[in-house]
């Protein structure tokens, strides 16, 4: 993988990325499981953009990422990217606990993807695993660090759409409060000074209910979970989410949609505009919504 944020120790800049506690990550460099640029270096290393993290192993054995023949929904295709519609429930990429089923055993098995990195290929950035929607996949690594500039840069402008509880009043609005690893649960996000990261969303009024609003959000930055906990910090969490959400959910996650994606294409010099539809669980959720 290739680092996208500098000026951060190492040893914490990977324990969020992977999920992983900061003793083991220090344990992994130590043992020269974790390589920066090729070389070793220590847990206290500072990132700096684009440093390509090599993991040798992400658990207690090596890690062997199977191929599995998992229906894709592929709604674009070229010699260098895909934008694949994710369907909720489904897990983006190998993590602790998560080695089968994921997107990227999927793309093994589909594709041959030119990459180096075994843990994460073709991923540019990620959607929640009940966060369903369109989504970018490299097929290679020149192609991956386009993409992840781009990203960064601003050049890729994504729509999402969510139910969440209770009537906003005002038909537009921008958060921008910073979000990092809640520090009195590692599992969640909150917005918070310590060690936060700038975080922007905005959104926009698109139809109120009795007691529910459906919005559409766009986001300045792709912090983890960030439209969930944004929505949460100003008391309209997302409905359904078994996280951020008070109220009980049901198995299916939260009513999160990454509707569209629009960029122009780094090789061609085209437009590239991409929507698809909430799944059907989103859609009975509005209608319910709207007979009220």
């Amino acid at each position: 993988m290739n680092v996208e944020q500098e000026n951060i120790r190492i040893d914490k800049y990977l324990a969020e990325k992977l999920e992983l506690s900061r003793s083991k990550i220090q344990k992994m460099i130590e043992e020269g499981d974790i390589l920066i640029n090729g070389k070793r270096v220590s847990s206290n290393y500072k990132t700096k953009l684009r440093d390509k993290v090599e993991i040798r192993d992400v658990s207690n054995n090596d890690i062997l990422i199977e191929k599995e023949n998992i229906p894709l929904d592929i709604v674009y295709e070229d010699h260098d990217l895909l934008i694949i519609n994710k369907k909720s429930g489904m897990v983006v990429h190998p993590a602790p606990g998560h080695y089968k089923g994921t997107l990227v055993n999927a793309l093994l098995y589909r594709f041959q993807l030119d990459y180096t990195d075994d843990i994460r290929p073709g991923i540019v950035h990620r959607l929640d695993k009940d966060t369903s929607g369109v989504m970018m996949v490299a097929k290679n690594e020149v192609m991956h660090d386009i993409l992840a500039n781009m990203i960064q840069d601003k050049k890729v402008r994504r729509s999402y759409v969510a139910l969440v509880e209770g009537i906003i009043p005002h038909e537009t609005g921008t958060i921008d409060a910073p979000i990092g690893r809640d520090p009195n649960n590692r599992q969640k996000m909150a917005v918070t000074e310590v060690n936060g990261k700038d975080s922007i969303t905005h959104f926009k009024v698109l139809e109120r209910f009795k007691n529910h609003t459906f919005i559409e959000c766009i986001l300045d930055t792709g912090r983890t979970h960030q439209i969930r906990v944004h929505l949460s910090y100003i008391n309209h969490p997302v409905v359904n989410d078994p996280i951020y959400n008070k109220k009980k959910s049901t198995s299916f996650g939260q009513m999160l949609h990454s509707k569209s994606i629009e960029f122009i294409h780094p090789k061609t010099g085209k437009q590239i505009h991409y929507e698809v539809d909430p799944p059907k669980e989103f859609v009975e959720k509005l209608e319910e919504f709207r007979n009220e």
